[in-house]
Formats: structure tokens, sequence, C-alpha cells
């Protein structure tokens, strides 16, 4: 079953995103997305590693900043595994496509291969997401195109994750059983 946690930044939903997963598995696949292009990203890095530690639980850390997919489907069956975070993923992929004309369509295009492996994975699977599309909207067009590929992104994962969580100041709510349906 797959679980997407989505909230804004610092909300506090990849300690919960962590602390549910060791709730559910003792032991869990740590998929970090993220680059460390400076000596802050870095810095970042080494917190979040050191807070898994002192967190307790057994962590294997993978680190897969393009193609998820693919790692997602080869860990299928096995352990329990924690991705954070897709909108990392999802800017890695969106600027690693130099053509602007294809931008968008390839980068759905790899939106799609995600919904597939996460709709087939077998085992516990916690996705934490950033909610980009509660800001201003950016001024540039690159931005505004990574605001809109992010809320479809993460609108098609909660259509397919069996719960869904808003972490919001450090508290978390379950969304998908409260979701409206007509």
């Amino acid at each position: 079953m797959s679980i997407l946690v989505t909230g804004g930044a610092r909300s506090g939903k990849s300690s919960f995103a962590e602390r549910l997963i060791l709730s559910l598995a003792d032991q869990a696949v740590y998929v970090a997305t993220g680059q460390a292009f400076d000596e802050e990203m870095k810095a970042r890095i080494a917190t979040h590693r050191k807070l898994r530690e002192e967190g307790g639980g057994a962590w294997e850390t993978l680190e897969e900043p393009h193609d998820l997919p693919a790692l997602l489907d080869r860990l299928s069956g096995g352990t329990a595994v924690l991705v954070d975070c897709l909108t990392l993923w999802l800017s890695n992929v969106l600027l690693a496509v130099e053509d602007q004309e294809d931008r968008q369509e390839r980068v759905e295009q790899e939106i799609a291969r995600l919904e597939q492996s996460v709709s087939s994975f077998q085992g516990t699977l916690v996705l934490v997401t950033n909610e980009v599309g509660d800001g201003i909207v950016p001024e540039y067009a690159l931005g505004r195109l990574y605001r809109d590929l992010a809320g479809r992104m993460n609108a098609l994962l909660a259509r397919i994750s069996g719960q869904v969580f808003l972490v919001t100041a450090g508290i978390p709510i379950e969304l998908k059983s409260r979701e409206y349906l007509l």
C-alpha cells in the first residue's frame, strides 16, 4: 500500500513520515532524492541523516535523484520504502530536460512512469511531497510549470494511495478517509 504525506516546507512531514513507516515496519529503505550542489544542501542532508540515526529504527539509505520509478520497481516486494521527497525528484527531472520545447511532455512521461511504479508497488511505500500550490504564483514560466506539474503529480498519487496525510505545523491529518465524493 502506498501512503502520501504532503505539506508545506518545514511542516514536519518528513519526521512524521519516518515515524509512520517505522510504526508499520521494523526496518525501511530511505530513498533520498535531493542532491548536494552546495554547502547548505550538504548540511541539510547530513542533518536529516543524523536525525534518522538518532530516531531509532533500521534504515538503509539509497540516493536516487533521477530514475525513481526504476528504483521503486527494483525495491517492490522487499522491505518498506520511504521516499523523501517527490518534489525534489520532480525538480531534478525537470531541470535535466535541456530541450524547452519537449520539457513538459518529457516530465509528464516521467510522472506517468512514477504513477505506474507506485500503483504496482508490492509492500509498504511512504511518499513525501511538498504542497507547492498554496503559495504565490511564480514569476517565471519555469516556476509556474514546476508548480503545475507538482500539483498534477500530487493529485495523481493521492488518487492511487491508500492514505493521504496533510502535515501542517507538525500536526498530521489523514485526508483520504475524509474525501467528499460526488
